[in-house]
């Protein structure tokens, strides 16, 4: 299928998302972007006014409608609120994937999406030579981030966390699972739990191990894909997919395993929705796998509290507890649903104490490369949000997603402010012996 071919496809199916938006403009008020800028062209309704005219305005002024376009987080709180169930995200997505077809790829964005993340092992080395030399371009600072004077011209201002000296799947080698346990999961770390942030994947382990649980986890997963998709490049992306379907066949070709568990809720969601979702290319074989991976994806909150059922009702905070302050991820309450149960587990850690801050489920303004396109706008949602935590007195920070971990620390590091940003699993798994 050549571009133009696959253009028109993806200008077919955006019209045919495009009808049921009724107009109405309840998006509004719930869009972080719209809630700085106040234009009509920011907010769901307006970018899907842009979309009705796609082809035309891709002929009339492409730049223009990239620009547009990629002013939304994806964080997916118009299509939470739409009254009429607008599919935004996926409008969004395919008016990307349109609008590479029509522009193509960046030659960065195209040797990371299709050279270097398709590569496990070349993006494993990537990251082990850069923890070696991080110390020659990074000044750590007091909160754990790190800043990077010499990269200033592309990073800015911004604290960026450092890197682990081993990798998740350095430290713990190829898990198989255990058939004598009640349940055997595939744990799905993720980029960030696996070269990153790894005291999350570490903390998955320990509670897992805990609640005597199975654990299969191989070395080569790939990235899930939802950077790639979400920067419209859709064959990036595939190729992606395919190399994960091809891991999952080979470490459950039985379909035994009893879920797929993941502490990143934006790998959870594509997973269980996106894998699925744009597999119509793909042989019968690989789409019967994918629907079985997605009806065995969970957020490891979710299957913590139900599916192994775990008790909460009896904990409370020890005098002088420090006192926690929660932000909701996007994804993981807009697209799966998960936000109770978070709360209730961090229960369990009798040495803190929840305290609500305003807006708590408000995006934090990261939205993956959002950061990146869009500094400006990014840095503003962000000080929101880094103002609403430090208004509770909160000693610490949870969130249930490295993204956001990584923004809020971010925030926290410009403006000097001595609150750590902790996973909620962490906190979770500091409760058990």
């Amino acid at each position: 299928m050549n571009d133009m071919e696959q253009l028109r496809q993806s200008l077919l199916k955006i019209d045919d998302l495009l009808a049921s938006c009724m107009r109405c403009g309840n998006c509004q008020a719930v869009c972080p972007v719209f809630s700085q800028t106040c234009k009509e062209a920011d907010v769901a309704r307006g970018k899907i006014f842009l979309l009705q005219n796609l082809a035309y305005e891709l002929i009339k002024d492409p730049k223009a409608v990239e620009d547009r376009l990629t002013r939304c987080l994806l964080c997916g709180a118009c299509e939470h609120n739409c009254s009429t169930g607008v599919k935004t995200q996926e409008i969004f997505i395919e008016g990307r994937i349109a609008l590479t077809r029509y522009l193509k790829l960046s030659p960065l964005k195209k040797f990371i999406f299709q050279s270097l993340l398709t590569h496990p092992k070349l993006f494993a080395n990537a990251i082990r030579t850069g923890s070696l030399f991080q110390g020659l371009i990074l000044r750590r600072q007091k909160n754990g981030t790190a800043t990077a004077p010499l990269l200033k011209p592309f990073l800015g201002a911004r604290h960026v966390p450092t890197l682990p000296d081993k990798q998740l799947t350095q430290k713990y080698g190829t898990l198989t699972g255990d058939k004598s346990k009640k349940y055997n999961v595939i744990f799905y770390p993720g980029c960030m739990s696996d070269k990153v942030y790894t005291q999350i994947g570490d903390a998955v382990l320990k509670i897992l191990r805990h609640y005597d649980v199975g654990i299969i986890m191989p070395e080569d997963f790939s990235c899930c894909g939802l950077p790639a998709l979400a920067s419209g490049d859709k064959d990036g992306y595939s190729q992606l997919v395919k190399n994960n379907i091809a891991v999952f066949n080979r470490i459950d070709p039985d379909n035994s395993a009893d879920y797929i568990v993941s502490a990143c809720p934006s790998c959870t969601e594509t997973l269980h929705k996106w894998w699925v979702h744009f597999s119509e290319n793909y042989s019968a074989e690989d789409r019967e796998k994918l629907q079985n991976i997605s009806a065995k994806a969970i957020d490891m909150h979710d299957f913590l509290y139900n599916v192994l059922k775990v008790d909460t009702s009896s904990f409370t905070p020890k005098e002088g507890a420090k006192v926690i302050t929660y932000h909701e991820s996007c994804h993981l309450k807009k697209s799966l649903g998960i936000s109770k149960e978070v709360r209730e587990l961090l229960k369990m850690n009798e040495n803190y104490v929840l305290k609500e801050m305003a807006e708590a489920d408000k995006c934090c303004g990261c939205g993956g490369s959002f950061t990146l396109t869009q500094p400006e706008l990014s840095l503003k949602i962000g000080t929101r949000k880094w103002k609403n935590i430090v208004n509770t007195g909160a000693e610490e920070v949870a969130a249930g997603c490295p993204a956001c971990m990584m923004q809020i620390a971010d925030m926290l590091g410009r403006n000097g402010t001595d609150i750590k940003v902790k996973h909620s699993l962490e906190i979770i798994a500091e409760s058990l012996k």
